[in-house]
């Protein structure tokens, strides 16, 4: 599942943008630096107080998704079930 969320991260378009998981709707904001190396993904939900917010760095040792202060699963299954609205 790990492997299908960091591929979904990195196919969401840079910028912000609208996004849907878990029957809810997100702004999401996505940054790449380090030419594409490292990927910050923010999302505030719409209408409501949820909140996502992680980091993915390709290290030497493979890629590595780091949540901001919330739990890895959380994060996971926002990934893995993002599409845009």
């Amino acid at each position: 599942m790990k492997t299908e969320a960091v591929h979904r991260l990195r196919a969401w378009p840079s910028g912000t943008s609208e996004g849907q998981a878990r029957g809810r709707r997100y702004h999401v904001s996505k940054s790449v630096f380090a030419r594409g190396k490292s990927i910050k993904l923010v999302a505030h939900e719409i209408g409501g107080t949820d909140y996502i917010s992680l980091n993915l760095y390709d290290l030497s040792a493979g890629p590595r998704l780091f949540p901001c202060e919330m739990p890895m699963e959380k994060v996971l299954a926002f990934l893995t079930d993002l599409e845009k609205a």
